[in-house]
């Protein structure tokens, strides 16, 4: 940025400032003093910002002088005031070049200096005639003049930093909701036509090794789009959209939950799971998201556990809250990771398997604390591990900043190609 912008900003700053008229007319009424400023100093530029001018100097704001042909000069060094009441009569300054150039004898000056220690300039007031002001209360006045110049510089650079980070702030939500566009709808398409085309040809082709192929090219398409749906709920709750709720009086619980357990009975036959599901009562809750925590821990627990110990799941409301718990057997949990486990991208180091992204958990939590709720977990080796869920019956959710986000689809591949077909 060059000088002449710098002092274009300068002036604009100091014109922004309402009191200041104000300020350099008390200095004149009070010194009796005719010309009053308030100038921008740098090391090769004296610019005046706002200027009282009774003495016909036509100074006007904006016009710029040699920093050292002026008196400032001596102050932006020591950053000390100047008082002047007679300099063709003063020693220190009747050979100064200012006086010399300019008809100035009377003369007060103090710097302006910003909160950070920097140096903006001088608040100044002279006269072509001598005057009496090495009074205190005089230098005092122009001192807190200046303090208050310094003040009110300061709140507008605090006004423009909070605006630039405005406008960032604005600048990274659009960034996040394209973001989030590309996972829900750019990631999504492609994988669905994948899927499609598997579910096509599984329909028409008999032969075993290629039904075989199409198999495993349609469970890679699955897990692709779980990874996603994991990715998109992170991206929600960490990128500020947050998990949101479609909160309902679900009346039957419980034949929700278990088609969650049915669900994974029929995609891991060999697995043992005892479920005892029974409550009794309505639950407000958003049933879509309750069904992702059972099917995550459910998920995690058939991952974690013995395999030929089965997984056990119950439900059950209590006098104020709706209790899940999944228990597996199999080894637990590392006392120093059980305050880890809900954190994102998080896979204890026990587990037999290291896929997906370590972020079931983590969900998990955010889902139920959405709810209002409350998430644990207890493993030993006696025991076994299990995560309990307790979400209040007279839910109060809790916002997760989900202004403007999108809806989430949480449609399986098969959902589409059925769609689609």
């Amino acid at each position: 940025m060059d000088s002449s912008e710098n002092s274009a900003r300068a002036v604009a700053a100091i014109a922004c400032i309402d009191a200041v008229p104000t300020l350099l007319k008390v200095l004149c009424e009070i010194t009796g003093m005719r010309v009053a400023v308030v100038a921008r100093v740098t090391d090769k530029t004296w610019t005046a910002c706002a200027v009282k001018d009774e003495a016909h100097f036509g100074l006007k704001p904006g016009m710029e002088f040699q920093v050292n042909t002026m008196l400032c000069f001596d102050s932006k060094a020591s950053r000390l005031p100047i008082v002047i009441e007679h300099a063709s009569a003063d020693p220190r300054y009747c050979d100064h070049e200012a006086p010399k150039r300019y008809p100035i004898e009377s003369y007060v000056s103090v710097p302006i200096i910003r909160a950070n220690g920097g140096y903006f300039g001088n608040l100044s007031a002279f006269d072509p005639r001598p005057a009496k002001v090495a009074e205190p209360r005089i230098l005092s006045m122009f001192t807190e003049f200046a303090a208050l110049i310094a003040s009110q510089l300061d709140h507008q650079s605090l006004q423009a930093q909070e605006h630039r980070a405005l406008l960032d702030e604005r600048a990274a939500g659009e960034l996040r909701e394209q973001f989030i566009a590309i996972l829900g709808h750019d990631l999504r398409n492609p994988l669905h036509a994948v899927y499609a085309s598997g579910d096509m040809l599984e329909r028409r082709l008999i032969d075993p090794q290629s039904l075989a192929l199409i198999s495993r090219i349609k469970t890679s398409a699955r897990r692709m789009s779980a990874l996603i749906d994991d990715v998109l709920d992170f991206a929600r709750g960490r990128l500020g959209g947050g998990i949101g709720l479609e909160l309902t009086e679900v009346e039957n619980i419980n034949t929700g939950l278990a088609t969650v357990v049915q669900e994974l009975r029929d995609a891991q036959p060999e697995c043992e799971i005892i479920s005892n599901i029974g409550v009794n009562r309505a639950v407000r809750c958003d049933l879509g998201r309750l069904q992702q925590v059972a099917s995550n821990l459910l998920a995690n627990a058939l991952t974690h556990g013995l395999p030929e110990s089965p997984v056990k799941i119950t439900a059950r409301a209590d006098e104020n809250d709706l209790v899940l718990e999944v228990w597996n057997a199999g080894e637990p949990i590392p006392p120093k990771s059980l305050g880890k486990i809900f954190e994102p991208f998080w896979r204890h180091s026990v587990s037999r398997s290291r896929n997906g992204l370590g972020l079931g958990l983590h969900i998990c939590s955010q889902i139920v604390r959405a709810h209002a709720g409350q998430i644990t977990v207890v493993s030993t080796k006696e025991l076994g591990t299990q995560f309990t869920v307790r979400l209040p019956l007279r839910v109060q959710t809790v916002q997760l900043r989900r202004d403007a986000a999108p809806p989430v689809d949480r449609r399986t591949p098969e959902d589409q190609s059925t769609l689609a077909a």
